[in-house]
């Protein structure tokens, strides 16, 4: 079952990322762009993982932030994540994640979000439900704005300008605004109930397709995209709990369409 490999593999390629952050002095890091950090353990855990689904799944495309797309014939593809949040780690600070999406006819069908450092894997099933550790997790009930916290994601692919209206927005709401530096990490923290929602004008696949099918299938909402397009050229995320995401919706509309 896919799954079930999504997951072994998600936790092993974890294991040897928490060895390269525990030498992260011996890393070669480089900058890919403005606070955009690529580093050997980004690269090596990639492979790693690329090399166990081609040896289980060998007829599965492969889709991955560090390394060249790799086509397959199957109509199923796997997209990698090796370390969301490279800042983070390459500072020493242990909010990043190991992500894996499994994608076939335009839907992401399985999700894992791993965290090595405190052993918390978040994982879904398109129709089969979301799970923290082998637990089903639910997203947040009858919490209203004012009483909760919501993630806001930056990217430097667009104007900052465009994210601070957002802020502010949610300050006026009476919310707690969060940041972490792991879009999907927030993501999985609003599928297990912990966040309100998560917003960001543009993400990539890789950041955002396993924490979307999490957040759905926790009974939260998401804004629907084709994941196929996705993949090409990502896109926007907007995610709430069904008690707030349209206000959640508008805010980020009536910020990113000026």
């Amino acid at each position: 079952m896919k799954s079930a490999f999504a997951i072994d593999l998600c936790q092993s390629a974890g294991r040897k990322a928490r060895d390269y952050f525990q030498n992260r002095d011996q890393l070669t890091v480089d900058q890919k762009g403005a606070q955009d950090w690529v580093s050997d353990a980004d690269r090596n855990v990639e492979q790693f993982i690329r090399e166990q689904i081609s040896e289980r799944w060998p007829t599965d495309g492969i889709f991955g932030e560090e390394h060249g797309d790799t086509a397959g014939q199957s109509g199923f593809d796997w997209v990698i994540d090796p370390i969301d949040g490279t800042t983070n780690f390459v500072n020493g600070i242990p909010n990043w994640t190991i992500v894996l999406a499994g994608v076939s006819g335009g839907e992401t069908q399985v999700g894992v979000i791993h965290d090595p450092i405190i052993n918390e894997t978040f994982a879904a099933v398109r129709g089969g439900g979301a799970t923290l550790n082998g637990t089903p997790m639910h997203v947040a009930t009858g919490t209203a704005l004012e009483n909760g916290t919501v993630a806001v994601g930056y990217s430097n692919r667009l104007r900052a300008e465009r994210t601070v209206p957002v802020v502010g927005a949610l300050i006026d709401q009476g919310a707690m605004f969060h940041r972490n530096g792991s879009g999907a990490l927030s993501l999985a923290y609003v599928a297990a109930g912990r966040l309100l929602g998560y917003l960001e004008e543009h993400m990539n696949a890789w950041d955002c397709l396993a924490g979307q099918l999490m957040i759905a299938e926790a009974g939260g909402v998401v804004e629907v995209q084709d994941a196929s397009d996705m993949i090409r050229n990502g896109g926007r995320v907007i995610t709430g709990t069904p008690d707030v995401f349209d206000t959640l919706k508008g805010i980020a509309i009536s910020a990113w369409n000026t």
